[in-house]
């Protein structure tokens, strides 16, 4: 009686042998899109491709660049606020993608690491610096009225633009080097973006767990000390106490 509902149903089968099959493991691996009249669902991926086996949310059809079906806690399911999310992960992708290598290169170079390098600003009269440099106009009220005006200037026109695809990829001058101009070359560009964004925040929060950790401290100077004695400098340290461990 289901093979007949499904049949009738015009179901087209992708990633599978047969829809039909008894077999769970061969059904839960791939997508099914149904045709049926009436029917509002266009596309039901039975799986998410993070965790294979475990249902596909139905509001995460796959459409959206690094969409993988993840989501446990479920915070996507209003459409706005999922529209929203997605806006917001790639903005905070593309800080973390600058923060980063701001924090590894000035620290490679010998310049200090990035925890040290703020301790300017609790100085009263404190001069920034950026590479051994001065940096002009770098006094702590200097620098925040200018963050201020320029982050508030460039959030609003953001929040003028009503096109979802735009605010999240505006080109022109933000795209100088025209990747957007090969529709599907651009397509793969966004998911590129989505993955290496959401390593630099897995890095990032790495750094700051790290600092915690051993205040004072930069990433590359724990990578160093942990290559140094692998089996003594490790995660181990913060997790076992010093007093129980060989």
């Amino acid at each position: 009686m289901a093979a007949n509902t499904l049949m009738s149903c015009g179901i087209a089968t992708t990633a599978f042998p047969s829809v039909l099959s008894s077999s769970k493991s061969k059904f839960t691996g791939g997508a099914v899109s149904f045709s049926c009249p009436g029917a509002n669902v266009s596309r039901v991926s039975m799986s998410a491709d993070w965790m294979p086996g475990q249902p596909r949310p139905p509001y995460l059809d796959g459409s959206a660049p690094g969409d993988f079906g993840f989501d446990p806690l479920r915070l996507g399911e209003v459409p706005e606020n999922l529209e929203r999310y997605k806006e917001s992960e790639l903005i905070h992708c593309r800080w973390a993608m600058l923060a980063v290598p701001g924090i590894l290169v000035p620290e490679a170079l010998g310049y200090g690491n990035w925890v040290k390098a703020q301790e300017w600003a609790a100085i009263p009269g404190g001069q920034a610096t950026y590479l051994g440099n001065p940096v002009p106009w770098g006094t702590l009220p200097t620098i925040l009225v200018i963050e201020f005006l320029a982050i508030a200037f460039v959030e609003h026109q953001r929040s003028m633009e009503k096109d979802t695809e735009k605010k999240k990829y505006p080109g022109g001058a933000f795209d100088p080097l025209g990747y957007s101009k090969d529709p599907k070359k651009f397509e793969e560009y966004k998911v590129k973006e989505i993955k290496n964004g959401r390593l630099a925040l897995l890095a990032f929060v790495g750094f700051c767990v790290q600092q915690s950790a051993y205040p004072g401290t930069g990433p590359l100077e724990n990578l160093a000390t942990h290559l140094a004695d692998p089996w003594h400098n490790n995660i181990g340290n913060i997790i076992i106490p010093r007093s129980i461990m060989p």
